[in-house]
C-alpha cells in the first residue's frame, strides 16, 4: 500500500542507509554530501521504500533513528523525500535547499511542513501597542495571519508569507520601555513590507477608511549599475508605525 508521506511529519522514524555520506550515486556518479536511506517496511508512489535525508551528522551511517521535521515533495516526479534530523534539531527551508541541492536541483518540488511548524525569522521587530484589537484588524486588511496568542499577556505573533511582527499591548509595568512612548510610536524608521500585488493592498485600506499616509508612486533606486524598481506607498498602522508597502518591478539598466 502506498504510504501519504506527510503521515510521518513530525514523527520519530528508524532509517536504514543505503547510500551513506561519501558514496558514489550508482547511476549518475554524485557522490553523497550527507546520508541517504529509506523507511523499511513502506512504499513510495515509485514503487520503493519511501526515501529521507538525513540532516545534522557529519560521518557514513549504516542505519539512524531521528525525526522527520519536512517532506521534499516533487511537483514533477512521483518520490518524496523525507527529511530526518536529530531530535530537537530543526533546519530551515532555505538549510534543506542547500543541502540537498546535489540532487533536488534535477527536480521542482516544495517543502512540506507539520501543521503549526512555524519557522522563526532572525531578526523579528516587537511593535508596543495601545489596543491590540486595533493593531489586529489593521495588520490584517494588509494581509497578515495570527500565528499564535498569549491572551493573557494581550501579546499576537502575525506574518505574512516571510514577514513578522510581535504585536504587545502596553501595560503600566512595561518593562521594554526606556522612555515615555508619544505617538507616533516608532518615529524616526519605516518598515518595507514587500507584498505581490500593492494597487490590491492599497484598495483594502483605502474601503476600510484607513489613511494614506503617502499616496502611491512608482521609484527606482540605484544599485551598483542598475536600478531596482518599486511600486509603493506609505501608511501608518493605529499607533504611528509607518510601513511601506511595496511590489517589485524588478530591474533595469541605467
Amino acid at each position: 500500500m502506498i504510504v501519504n508521506s506527510t503521515n510521518y511529519l513530525n514523527n520519530i522514524l528508524d532509517v536504514k542507509i543505503d547510500r551513506p555520506m561519501g558514496s558514489l550515486h550508482p547511476k549518475h556518479g554524485f557522490i553523497y554530501p550527507v546520508n541517504y536511506g529509506y523507511i523499511p517496511n513502506t512504499k513510495s508512489y515509485d514503487g520503493e521504500e519511501l526515501d529521507c535525508y538525513v540532516l545534522g551528522i557529519y560521518e557514513p551511517l549504516k542505519e539512524y533513528k531521528g525525526r522527520c521535521i519536512a517532506v521534499i515533495h516533487r511537483i514533477n516526479d512521483k518520490d518524496d523525500k523525507l527529511i530526518i534530523v536529530p531530535d530537537g534539531r530543526d533546519f530551515s527551508d532555505e538549510e534543506i535547499k542547500v543541502l540537498t541541492e546535489f540532487q533536488e536541483r534535477f527536480f521542482i518540488s516544495e517543502i512540506i511542513r507539520y501543521d503549526g511548524y512555524l519557522e522563526f525569522n532572525k531578526n523579528i521587530p516587537e511593535l508596543s501597542v495601545t489596543n491590540l484589537e486595533q493593531s489586529l484588524k489593521f495588520y490584517k486588511t494588509i494581509g497578515f495571519k495570527i500565528e499564535y496568542e498569549r491572551p493573557e499577556n494581550k501579546f499576537s505573533f502575525i506574518s505574512l508569507d516571510k514577514i513578522q511582527f510581535m504585536l504587545q499591548e502596553i501595560t503600566d509595568d512595561e518593562k521594554w520601555d526606556i522612555a515615555p512612548l508619544k505617538y507616533p510610536f516608532g518615529n524616526g524608521i519605516n518598515f518595507q513590507i514587500e507584498v505581490d500585488n500593492v494597487s490590491e493592498v492599497y484598495n483594502k485600506l483605502k474601503e476600510s477608511n484607513y489613511n494614506i499616509t503617502f499616496e502611491m508612486e512608482e521609484n527606482w533606486y540605484r544599485q551598483g549599475d542598475k536600478l531596482l524598481g518599486n511600486k509603493e506607498f506609505l501608511v501608518q498602522d493605529p499607533d504611528g508605525y509607518l510601513l511601506r508597502l511595496s511590489e517589485d518591478l524588478g530591474e533595469k539598466d541605467i
